[in-house]
């Protein structure tokens, strides 16, 4: 099993992930000049970053990136796309991300399951949890056919499913603590050492709660006849 991870800056990295899913990943790093795949392995991730999804000139790979995504979603490729890459994995398949009128939605934040959640394969079971967020971009409008899996209060689009193996999810599933701190620092955030703290202190409901359904997108790609 093979999984194709397209890293798009080198403090938005595996974290979680990379101990949960170990050396099945191949993290292409395109901010390196790394060349992003015409088709990604078994399964596919992409991650976070600072850049919003339509700032191409900021991120010259973005395009090719949306290309991959929506490539794996036409070919049923398990993918989980993360934060920036949920809001890529939107574009590329039709749906619309702007700047959220809400504010930056940042810290150890509460996201709930929505009913299509209790027979999905990666999130039945979650229930109400504690998610890492950091973003104020946001999904306003999904793709034709997508189904929402999670809620959140401040923004209401935090997960969804797309054709047979595709999740995109608005939160951090992959941030540890000391990920979380690499973003705040220098953010100017009045609030960074609280907002430290409380992600730290749910460190033990964070690992309890995402390493079963980074696990189980591992099991879609096994099963899934690719890997």
């Amino acid at each position: 099993m093979r999984i194709t991870v397209i890293e798009h800056e080198a403090e938005a990295g595996l974290g979680y992930l990379g101990e949960w899913l170990g050396p099945a990943c191949d993290v292409v790093r395109p901010y390196l000049g790394e060349e992003i795949p015409a088709r990604p392995a078994d399964g596919l991730i992409v991650l976070g970053g600072a850049a919003a999804a339509w700032e191409d000139e900021r991120s010259p790979w973005q395009p090719a990136t949306r290309d991959l995504l929506r490539r794996a979603v036409d070919e049923s490729t398990p993918t989980l796309a993360i934060c920036l890459g949920a809001q890529l994995l939107t574009l590329a398949c039709g749906g619309t991300v702007e700047r959220g009128t809400n504010g930056l939605e940042v810290g150890a934040r509460e996201v709930v399951a929505l009913p299509a959640a209790a027979d999905d394969r990666l999130l039945a079971g979650v229930g109400t949890a504690v998610a890492v967020q950091y973003h104020q971009d946001t999904m306003t409008r999904l793709p034709d056919g997508a189904v929402p899996l999670m809620t959140g209060a401040q923004y209401p689009n935090q997960a969804y499913r797309l054709g047979a193996a595709a999740w995109a999810v608005q939160f951090h599933p992959e941030a540890t603590p000391e990920i979380f701190t690499s973003w705040t620092s220098g953010s100017g955030l009045d609030t960074a050492e609280e907002l430290n703290a409380e992600v730290k202190a749910a460190e033990n409901a964070l690992v309890a709660t995402w390493r079963p359904v980074a696990e189980a997108f591992a099991e879609v790609i096994r099963t899934s006849g690719r890997a």
